[in-house]
């Protein structure tokens, strides 16, 4: 054989082994993105059955829901505030909140020595609205369950220290801890003589379900933008950034002289 034909031969395998090469680079690259689209889809399916299961949570919530039942002792339109204090106060601090919120802990926390007092000595009255802001925002049931049970205080007379030990055990906000009734119910132990069966039975009916879903709804027409929402005199004073618990009393004191 010549030496141009031994070129030849050996030139073709050469071809030839570099094409296989070629094809299984080829492959291995489709392989590649077969399992990488498999995943992506995968993580996709997780993403769709996750929204799912949380639209079905509150679809459920909201089909099991029953007639309003508003607490007793409440009062103003549809019977939505819960009252705090005298009603012969001249002053009335009216107070939008969910017992999830951080900015709301954060607000009863720095003025609740101060509304205390003044609640105490007959100058303020307060009525609290609940909603169940952050259910809608995260997801989940804490908001609801929560204003359920400080509901349940309320009928039992018991509403502000159950609501105070409420925000001062309240979990993270990224943390459903409020929509077991269970803990709800442990944490009524620390309210003297507030644990009872019909105490328990509210909570686990969700007897203010409707109810808290109506202030809900009344917030969301409201024209609020957020909770805590706290009006004295239809002046949102949350919003002011130099208002502080000692301005607060002083403006209230001011009213009752």
């Amino acid at each position: 054989m010549s030496e141009k034909n031994r070129d030849g031969k050996r030139t073709a395998r050469e071809r030839l082994a570099v094409e296989r090469e070629k094809q299984k680079s080829a492959d291995r690259r489709r392989r590649t993105l077969i399992v990488g689209a498999s995943v992506v889809c995968v993580l996709g399916l997780a993403a769709v059955i996750g929204v799912i299961a949380a639209n079905a949570g509150k679809s459920k919530s909201s089909a099991k829901a029953g007639p309003v039942v508003a607490p007793s002792g409440a009062q103003g339109k549809d019977s939505l505030a819960i009252p705090v204090g005298k009603d012969g106060a001249k002053s009335t601090l009216t107070v939008w909140e969910d017992v999830r919120c951080p900015a709301c802990q954060a607000f009863e926390t720095a003025y609740r020595p101060t509304l205390h007092q003044l609640v105490d000595s007959g100058k303020l009255r307060i009525e609290y609205h609940l909603v169940r802001l952050i259910d809608g925002n995260l997801g989940g049931t804490g908001s609801l369950r929560g204003a359920n049970a400080v509901a349940c205080a309320q009928d039992a007379g018991k509403f502000r220290d159950y609501h105070d030990v409420l925000y001062t055990n309240q979990p993270k906000e990224t943390d459903d801890a409020f929509s077991s009734n269970d803990k709800l119910i442990e944490l009524a132990g620390k309210v003297h003589g507030l644990v009872t069966p019909a105490f328990r039975t509210c909570v686990n009916d969700g007897t203010h379900d409707s109810w808290v879903d109506k202030s809900q709804k009344a917030f969301q027409t409201s024209g609020f933008s957020g909770t805590p929402t706290v009006l004295l005199g239809g002046k949102n004073i949350y919003e002011n950034q130099s208002m502080t618990p000692a301005k607060l009393k002083q403006m209230v004191e001011a009213a009752n002289r």
